[in-house]
Order: C-alpha cells, then structure tokens, then sequence
C-alpha cells in the first residue's frame, strides 16, 4: 500500500507539472496518472489503495468545502440574494433536464439512467473553481458586485443540491418508482446543514477565541468535526447535508473572525496539494479505457448539449440581476468545470452494479478531462477581461 501511494504522488505531480507546461490544469495529468497506474493500465495499485478510494475521495472534498467557506465573504454575497440563490440550484437543474433529452437519444438507457447520469454530470468542480475565486477575491476583482463570492457560495450549493438528486435518482433506478418524500428531503437537508453548520461555526469560533491553539491544531479540529459531520450524513435518519454543514462552519468562522480564517484556509490550501493528487489520481485508476472507445464521440456530444442547457440555466439564474452583459457572460463561462463531485461520485453507480454505471462513470471522466481544462481557461480569460477591479483606497 505505501509503494502505491508513492507511486501516485510521484507520477501524480510529474503527470501534473508536464500538463500544466501545456497551460492545461494539472488535475488532468493526475488523472492520467492514475489510468497509467490503475487496474486498466499498469495495474501498479494494491487493493488496499483501490477499497480505500471512496474515503480519500471524500477526504479531499471536505477539505475544498472548507476552504469555500473561509473565502466566503456573506456582506458581498447578499448584494446578489436572488441570483445567488438561483445559481444553486437551476443550471443544475436545466443540465440534468439536458441528460434526460439528449442521452435515451445515443444511448440505449432510461429516462431514469439519463436523470442519474445527469446528476452526477452536473455538479460543478469546487476543485477548480475555488481557488480562482479565491484570486479574484483577492485581486478585488469583480468584487464590488460580489461576483466571485456568489458563484463561490452558487458553486458549493449546487454540489449539494446535485448530491441529494443523486440520491434520489439510485432509489429511482434501484426500485423504478420514488417518492414525492424523497425530493422534499432536499429543504429539509439543506437547512439542516446550514443550522448544524452555524452551531459548528460558533462553537469554533468561541474555543479558538478562548484557548490559545496553533493554527495546524485548529485545522486537525475542524477536520475532525468535518468528518464527524459526513458520517452524521450517512446514518442520520432525517435528511441532514454534512458537506452544506462543513462549508457553513467554515462561513461561520470567517464571519466572526476573518484574520483567523485567512490563516487556517492557508492551512488547508498546503493539506490541498496532497489531497488533489490523491483524488484524481484515483478517479483515473477506476477508468475501463475499453468503455471509453465505446462511449467516446457520443457521450462528448451529449455532454456539449447538457453544458449549453447549463450555461442557459446560468444566464437565466443572472438575467434580472445588477451584472452587466460582460459579467453575465463570465458567470456562464465560469460555471463550466467538472471535476470533485464527479470523481467523488462517478464510480458509485458502477460499484452498485447499476447497468448504466460504466457510462456513467465514463462520462463523468471525460466531463471532467473536457470541461476542467476548458472551465478553468474560461474562467481565468474571461475573469481578467470582463470583471471590473475594485477601487482600493
């Protein structure tokens, strides 16, 4: 097990610094790594590593929820309430509805497979969206709107919400029927999150105040509450969203103390950098290259139709707000990349033993080695030339 988690972080970065010498982001190489090291490659990977991947991965996704959080600034958020809130939930929406047109139409799959696959398509990548926010933030760029803080608060939301429809449609594929209860879970589950999240925050905030703890302490804390809060998730029995609840701590923390939070987010931006090769490098070792011949030109079309049902979802969500037509066009451009939520999730329906699971997790991978590299350059092109600087005085 310690040689293939050398191996991983060797190949990992070397796959990673060679991509990025191609002005790609270096998560592909990553991902590359892991197909080269991975059962379907090399097959370089002990099991224990393999069995382990469904942990790692949510390991590295707590680590970036919590880092939205400490970025995320809820005086400049509320300057864009209705359009935030939109962001959360309806490009999501109309990139699923996407799926469902376009899939049944390549595919031999349901209605149900195409709304499943769809859910995990749609979440937006946390991964590479986080931290060019977190630049722009820190360039006062787009700032004076609140640009950046709300597709930062939109972007972590939609995971979320994109989450629990997951949930919803392995029931809907499982037994082919669901419940009308199943989709009020996701209110319920929401708010929840934000109040255990609030708790979390405060609770942080007092004991960090009160007792003198080195920041490296702090963020062993907090992550050992983010774990507690993910497995709460898993066996609360009411509807409790443990990643709205971690980045909601975070929030918190930056409300009431934002030196502090500026200090223990630079923690987790050095925790990131092992996590990241971790995360997609496993993504890759699940990747059956013969799914992907299979699937290849027809899944890159669908995903291209379901992305222009998303950037429609995203102008629809900004239309009514004070952004001009350039700052629209960013937010579009933006909420492009794939990339967390897809290697968190892609491979479940496979592990399930869903028919659909090889496409969707082949799907999920190329989502990502199309929409990363694309979204990211999207974002940091349009972010310089469309979003305005804020005065400092």
């Amino acid at each position: 097990m310690l040689v293939g988690i050398a191996l991983i972080f060797i190949v990992g970065l070397l796959f990673s610094a060679i991509v990025k010498k191609l002005k790609l982001p270096g998560l592909m190489g990553m991902i590359v790594a892991g197909i080269v090291l991975g059962p379907f490659g090399l097959n370089l990977l002990s099991n224990d590593i393999l069995n382990l991947s469904a942990d790692l991965r949510r390991f590295a996704l707590v680590i970036i929820l919590i880092r939205a959080g400490l970025s995320l600034d809820l005086s400049k958020l509320k300057q864009n309430g209705r359009p935030a809130l939109m962001l959360c939930c309806v490009p999501a929406m109309f990139e699923i509805l996407g799926m469902v047109i376009a899939a049944p139409l390549f595919f031999d799959i349901t209605y149900a497979e195409a709304a499943l696959a769809g859910s995990v398509i749609a979440a937006v990548s946390p991964a590479v969206i986080v931290p060019r926010m977190i630049r722009f933030i820190e360039e006062k760029r787009g700032t004076d709107k609140g640009i950046p803080q709300m597709i930062l608060a939109g972007a972590s939301v939609d995971d979320v919400f994109v989450l629990v429809l997951f949930s919803a449609f392995v029931s809907l594929v499982q037994s082919e029927s669901v419940s009308a209860y199943v989709f009020l879970e996701i209110p319920v589950s929401l708010i929840l999150g934000v109040a255990v999240g609030v708790i979390c925050g405060v609770l942080f905030g007092i004991m960090f105040k009160k007792l003198h703890i080195r920041d490296s302490a702090k963020v062993m804390l907090m992550l050992a509450v983010s774990f507690l809060l993910m497995a709460a998730e898993d066996i609360s029995p009411i509807p409790f969203s443990g990643l709205l609840a971690v980045m909601t701590t975070g929030v918190i923390l930056f409300k009431n103390n934002k030196l502090q939070a500026i200090r223990i987010s630079d923690k987790f931006s050095k925790l990131w950098v092992a996590a990241e090769v971790i995360l997609f490098s496993l993504v890759g070792a699940a990747v059956d290259l013969q799914y992907a011949v299979i699937y290849g030109v027809s899944a890159v079309i669908v995903i291209f139709i379901a992305l222009v049902f998303r950037m429609v979802g995203v102008f629809a969500s900004v239309s009514k707000s004070s952004l001009n037509l350039k700052e629209k066009f960013f937010c579009c451009g933006s909420y492009i990349p794939k990339a967390t939520v897809q290697a968190a999730i892609g491979a479940v329906p496979l592990s399930m033993g869903l028919e659909c699971g090889s496409l969707v997790l082949t799907m999920s991978v190329l989502a990502i080695l199309i929409t990363a590299p694309l979204g990211a350059f999207l974002t940091d092109f349009l972010g310089v030339r469309l979003l305005k600087k804020e005065n400092v005085q």
